[in-house]
């Protein structure tokens, strides 16, 4: 009978393992992409002159500190609830903060009076619907829910 020298078994044993480490990495990476959550975006209404926008003013603009597009033209903030996977997605990834932080600065504006809560709309149809209809809108939806009569805003 004939013996496997020690190296070359214990360099196939290396590659078993590293082979079924990758391919584990692969199955995790597959099954993440599928419960991913959706691309949102900001939109706005259509006779808005801005197309980009700064992260920094968006995140003033949904912090309710900034009240006026560059043109002077009031902005009306739409969000959805607090607990829907849209407005802690945006929240996350686009605006870059929690959602609770967005409710505390909302709270501090309003308690100190001197600002208001934005307008909150009961589903992703009436916030297209919404911004769509009023002059200065600014909300968000997912980027695959998104309709012509809306601009996107791309942040820069």
């Amino acid at each position: 009978m004939e013996t496997i020298p020690a190296i070359k078994f214990g360099t196939s044993l290396v590659r078993v393992v590293l082979l079924c480490l990758f391919a584990m990495a692969l199955l995790v990476a597959i099954a993440h992409a599928q419960t991913s959550e959706p691309v949102m975006v900001a939109i706005a209404h259509p006779a808005t002159s801005e197309d980009t926008i700064p992260r920094s003013s968006l995140r003033a603009i949904f912090g309710m500190r900034l009240q006026k597009w560059p043109a002077e033209t009031p902005v009306k903030v739409f969000v959805l609830r607090d607990d829907t996977l849209e407005h802690a997605t945006f929240s996350k990834t686009v605006l870059q903060v929690f959602p609770h932080q967005l409710r505390m600065a909302w709270d501090r504006q309003v308690f100190s009076g001197q600002g208001q809560y934005p307008e909150q709309v009961g589903s992703t149809q009436e916030m297209l619907s919404r911004v769509a209809s009023t002059a200065g809108a600014i909300g968000y939806v997912k980027a695959s829910e998104v309709g012509q009569n809306v601009r996107v805003l791309k942040i820069r």
